[in-house]
């Protein structure tokens, strides 16, 4: 079966953020349960960075595959206009009540990308709708946001898409001001940011439609974190010039960062946040842009071209929305967030034994992220230094893909005290022993 499973996979199957010429054949998994993915073999695999930053309690989860087996047999599919479904509504107003401010309107989608490119055509509609032309963005260096075309634009200075620039839409970049232990610079690099924002807006802010950020925490683009006094005062600056704010919350989301939200942790609230990745507890593809009160009024007129005339054949799916409502009923019935403190606790400790190493810089983390910079890798992502390290890492039996020469870990809430302090002692020794050869 693993021989089949592997020729048809090379002749049939194109894999994401690949190079297909330097590739080795894939593991082929089998199965999951909590915190390990287990390949055909029985080989078992700690999985440090939840599925590519969804599977947030886990997987298996048995409320949560009993709320999409029973969904699945009330009401699969349904199209969501005109019609409507208890899930999406409980969905709705859940995200209304845990969200901030008057975030209150929300619109389904299916992933990251798309719940940004929403946010995207909503808030140039808005200026639209007022007979106001605007036709540019800012966004902040490094940023990623999504691989649809406008998604891609706003993220083109994560360096992913050099072969589309003729493609993409206009958009200004800021300084990212990174801070990380032992940087003494911060609050310089911040000034000099906010000095830059401010010439973007004198000179652009006429035509700026929104400012998009990740905040707290760039993602793909090395797992970068800035402070929460620098997002107070650079939000300030926009929406006080008339930008509205888009918050990319498609990683950070349901306590990633130690809140529910990252926007929790700011005195200043954004037009519209983005949610995917996590909102379903990493079962089913799901996504939602939420809007502010005051953007979905601009959409209501008898006129249909003041309509956003938008949508997806998949939108709130009803077995994906009854996955979500279980997945965030979850934090109260498992009090998650004494886990997610717990991962904290445990990320400070690993991350002082990874410090030792003189290989190691840029120390850093944020609720249940850690990440730290290795000297020994090549900046480049997928380079092929970094490939040979995730080899090492997943001999001993871990799933962990640097980005760069970034090695970071985002395991789920579910994993044990004991389980991620050996991952990282293993991920201690393996480091030394690399060092030793590179170097």
């Amino acid at each position: 079966m693993k021989k089949y499973i592997l020729e048809n996979d090379k002749n049939y199957i194109w894999h994401p953020f690949t190079n297909i010429k330097k590739s080795k054949p894939p593991i082929v998994i089998r199965s999951a349960n909590n915190d390990k993915l287990i390949d055909i073999d029985g080989k078992e695999y700690l999985d440090l960075i939840s599925s590519w930053w969804v599977n947030i309690h886990g997987h298996s989860k048995k409320e949560i595959i009993e709320s999409i087996a029973e969904q699945s047999k009330l009401l699969d599919q349904v199209v969501f206009a005109d019609l409507t479904h208890e899930p999406a509504v409980k969905l709705a107003k859940k995200l209304s009540e845990i969200l901030p401010g008057d975030l209150n309107r929300i619109f389904y989608s299916d992933n990251g990308s798309t719940s940004v490119e929403i946010a995207m055509k909503v808030c140039y509609q808005f200026w639209f709708n007022q007979g106001i032309k605007k036709n540019q963005f800012a966004a902040l260096t490094g940023g990623y946001h999504g691989d649809t075309l406008g998604a891609m634009s706003l993220g083109f200075s994560s360096g992913f898409y050099e072969p589309f620039s003729d493609l993409v839409i206009n958009t200004h970049f800021l300084p990212y001001p990174e801070n990380y232990r032992g940087n003494n610079s911060v609050e310089e690099k911040e000034l000099h940011s906010l000095s830059e924002a401010d010439k973007i807006i004198d000179k652009f802010g006429k035509d700026l439609i929104a400012i998009i950020i990740e905040p707290l925490i760039q993602g793909a683009s090395g797992m970068k974190i800035c402070r929460p006094e620098f997002l107070n005062a650079l939000v300030k600056k926009f929406k006080q010039n008339n930008i509205l704010v888009i918050f990319d919350e498609v990683m950070t989301g349901f306590g990633r960062t130690g809140k529910m939200f990252a926007t929790d942790y700011l005195n200043i609230i954004p037009d519209v946040i983005c949610l995917a990745k996590s909102i379903t507890g990493g079962y089913l593809p799901l996504a939602a842009t939420v809007f502010t009160e005051t953007i979905h009024n601009q959409f209501i007129d008898l006129d249909i071209t003041k309509s956003f005339l938008h949508g997806h054949s998949f939108t709130a799916n009803p077995i994906a929305c009854s996955a979500a409502n279980t997945s965030i009923d979850l934090f109260g019935k498992e009090n998650t967030f004494s886990k997610i403190e717990q991962i904290k606790k445990l990320h400070h400790e690993g991350l002082e034994l990874i410090d030792k190493n003189p290989t190691v810089s840029k120390v850093r983390m944020i609720g249940t992220i850690s990440a730290f910079d290795l000297s020994i890798l090549d900046v480049n992502y997928g380079s092929d230094v970094s490939n040979l390290i995730k080899e090492s890492f997943l001999e001993k039996g871990y799933i962990i893909r640097p980005l760069g020469n970034t090695v970071y870990l985002m395991p789920p809430y579910c994993i044990s005290t004991t389980t991620l302090q050996k991952a990282y002692e293993d991920i201690d020794m393996v480091i030394k022993e690399f060092s030793k050869e590179v170097l």
